[in-house]
């Protein structure tokens, strides 16, 4: 059971908050979105309200019209979509006709056609719920073999480059190393949940290498030791599970709760994104 008294988890929300925008963080949707859309019914949300994706959303995973048909069902949906990097999805700075934005207070990428469909760019830091979150988005592919003989698609910048970890280090150093969230796609390595891990990957038949890379891993378990932080959310694994204050998700939903629970609705404008020409003289910090 995750317990934490800034999240609500399994949807459930203060019925005194349902005026304010409604921020939730789920895990890893590989292009299955049934349980997110009667999520986003159940819980009537709205273009005012944010999901989180902790990486591996899948609209970016064929490049073809079968992520055109995905986007278009999801952004339909109502609220917007902060998506993290994962390892199965081209980053979007990679593709031509995504543009830069602002939303939350942090750099983000997006598609005309699409707006509330959102792509965080590592590194960043944005306000949720009236804190602050830093993205750290990518991980190694442990079947990456696998794909590349049976042609499935890879990408050479799945994890996070050397540049952008430099930076990061130098953004939370700025900070004192104090943030209130750290989102990430994978864990540090001593919260890595070994359980999950494939039984079979020496099998050389399957494709997937014994000793996947783990530097992004390990880096993580510097961060996570040098950093206060009020919680740290992850993706990646394919299980829902709580590690201290690391919350591993899949399937779950938690409600981050407004930092000042009793705040009025002038903020609302805030959840929105702000396209690269209407920045130009604007402070949208």
């Amino acid at each position: 059971m995750m317990r934490n008294n800034a999240l609500k988890n399994k949807g459930r929300q203060d019925p005194t908050h349902v005026a304010l925008p409604a921020v939730y963080i789920t895990g890893d949707k590989h292009r299955n979105y049934k349980a997110f859309l009667r999520f986003v019914k159940k819980q009537k949300l709205t273009r005012r309200d944010t999901i989180v994706i902790l990486g591996d959303s899948g609209f970016n995973y064929f490049g073809d019209r079968r992520d055109d048909a995905l986007k278009e069902k999801i952004s339909q949906a109502g609220p917007a979509v902060l998506c993290i990097h994962g390892n199965k999805e081209q980053r979007p700075e990679e593709i031509p006709f995504y543009k830069q934005g602002r939303f939350l207070g942090g750099t983000v990428w997006y598609e005309e056609q699409y707006p509330n469909l959102l792509f965080a760019q590592d590194g960043q830091i944005y306000t949720l719920a009236g804190r602050d979150a830093v993205v750290i988005g990518g991980a190694h592919s442990v079947d990456r073999l696998f794909c590349l003989e049976n042609d499935r698609p890879v990408w050479e910048h799945e994890d996070v480059s050397d540049e952008t970890k430099k930076q990061l280090e130098a953004i939370l150093a700025a900070r004192g190393n104090r943030i209130d969230y750290i989102l990430s796609h994978t864990v540090p390595y001593k919260y890595e949940p070994r359980e999950m891990f494939l039984s079979n990957c020496k099998k050389k038949k399957t494709g997937f290498i014994p000793e996947v890379d783990k530097t992004t891993e390990k880096w993580l378990d510097k961060i996570e030791e040098s950093v206060y932080y009020r919680h740290w959310f992850a993706g990646h694994y394919h299980t829902d599970k709580q590690i201290d204050k690391l919350s591993i998700l899949f399937d779950t939903f938690v409600l981050l709760e407004p930092e000042n629970s009793s705040a009025s609705d002038d903020g609302a404008d805030e959840n929105r994104l702000y396209r690269q020409e209407e920045l130009e003289g604007a402070d949208v910090s």
